[in-house]
Order: C-alpha cells, then sequence, then structure tokens
C-alpha cells in the first residue's frame, strides 16, 4: 500500500491530527453549528440527495468524527441500509456512538475506530464511499483516495464534501477575512486547545487542492465522471466520482 507522506507545510501527521480532535471533540458539534450558522447540516443532507444510497450493500464514511455524515445516510435510507463510519479519533467516535444510541440507530448504523490510510475493510465492499470536511486532514491525499476508491463497489460513488474558498468579486474577500481572522479567534475562546485547531482549520483549508486540481486527483485515484457541485456561494464543494 502507498506509504503517507507528511505534508510540507500545515502538520498534517497522524499523532497531531489525533491529538487535536481529541482536544475538541467535547465542543466539535457546538461549534460547527455555531461557526457555519448550522448550514453544515444542510451540505450533509444535500450530499446524501446527490448522492443517494440505492441496493442493499452498506455505505462508508471516512472521517466520519462525530457521525453527522453517517447518521445523515442512515436517513436518506430510510433505515434499510447499513452505515460504517470510520475514524481513528477516540473521542470524537465516543460522542458519535451515543448520537447514533439517542437516534435509534444501533442496528444500522456501526462506528469503527480505523485510520482512512488503512481501512480495514475488503476490496469492492461499499456502495457510496464518503468523507466530510476530513480528507484534508489527511496527511497524503492521493493514498487517502486510493483507499477510499479500493473499498467501493465497482459502479460505486465516492463522495468528497470538503470546504473551499468563494470566487466571488464581493463575498470572496468578505468570507476569506471571517475565515482567516474572525473563525480562529472564535474557535480558540469557545473550544481552547494546546494544538491551535481552530488556526489550523483556514490553513489546512488554503493548502488544499480544491475545483480541477481535486477533481484530477480523483480521476488518477480511479473514478471516472468526476463531477463538482458547489454549495452556499463556493463555500463547500461536493466532489463526485464513479469507480
Amino acid at each position: 500500500m502507498t506509504q503517507s507522506v507528511p505534508s510540507q507545510g500545515v502538520d498534517k501527521s497522524a499523532g497531531r491530527v489525533r491529538r487535536m480532535f481529541g482536544q475538541i471533540a467535547p465542543r466539535y458539534d457546538l461549534l460547527n453549528r455555531l461557526l457555519s450558522l448550522g448550514i453544515d447540516q444542510r451540505w450533509r443532507w444535500r450530499a446524501t440527495r446527490l448522492v443517494p444510497p440505492c441496493g442493499p450493500a452498506p455505505v462508508l464514511d471516512v472521517c466520519t468524527g462525530t457521525g453527522d455524515l453517517a447518521l445523515a445516510y442512515w436517513r436518506a435510507g430510510a433505515g434499510h441500509v447499513d452505515v460504517v463510519g470510520a475514524d481513528f479519533c477516540r473521542p470524537m467516535l465516543a460522542l458519535g456512538r451515543r448520537k447514533v444510541q439517542t437516534a435509534g440507530a444501533t442496528e444500522r448504523v456501526r462506528l469503527v475506530e480505523a485510520d482512512a490510510l488503512r481501512l480495514p475493510f475488503a476490496d469492492d465492499r461499499f456502495q457510496i464511499v464518503t468523507v466530510a470536511f476530513g480528507l484534508r486532514n489527511v496527511s497524503d491525499t492521493r493514498a487517502g483516495l486510493a483507499e477510499m476508491v479500493r473499498v467501493c463497489q465497482p459502479g460505486g460513488r465516492v463522495a468528497v464534501l470538503e470546504f473551499a474558498m468563494p470566487r466571488g468579486r464581493i463575498f470572496g474577500p468578505l468570507y476569506r477575512a471571517y475565515f482567516r481572522h474572525v473563525l480562529p479567534r472564535v474557535g480558540q475562546a469557545l473550544a481552547n486547545n494546546a494544538l491551535a485547531a481552530y488556526n489550523y482549520l483556514p490553513a489546512s483549508v488554503g493548502e488544499f487542492p480544491q475545483d480541477e486540481a481535486l477533481a484530477e486527483m480523483m480521476q488518477s485515484a480511479g473514478l471516472g465522471r468526476v463531477e463538482c457541485r458547489r454549495f452556499t456561494l463556493g463555500v463547500a464543494n461536493l466532489y463526485v466520482g464513479v469507480k
């Protein structure tokens, strides 16, 4: 398997990312809702509508965190589709498992501790493989995509939901000012942590490939018919490809 290669800019080493998300886990969901004004939930809902489950095969959500997208896919399947969420941060998974239990989804939704670069699943198993706001945290983007493609069924789809930088002449500069200066201060104040998680956020988004660059990576990983849908004036993008 391709070995992970640490980023040359932002430190995305597995140990640092695991510790960072472990530190902010207790307030992670609260800050997602607050800093996005609740729009992050609609983005996940739209992803499940644009890439809906069909057929009996399970769905995999990589870098699932507290399980928001995994639960969104369980709801999209009306409780009839098995969903697996994988993440390597134990405190995030603990919160996610509580949410799964509260939702009454324990028979269909399973959260497992696993590294996105070494997924413990057989080839060609899942009808849909998703990741929401997590691929940019993987130290080797290409290797992460290759693993997602490996476990996806032929004819199945891989979907990547990720932050982007809007290009509009007015909204673009306003959003960048908020994202780079306001969001980190609010995030750090409300989820104080030793690893500056909310400074890491805009830095990692700024480094991550977007638009055609990420679409080309997905094609190189073995996906065809790659499309990009822009959400909320380009604040987030949904990339979808077919294996």
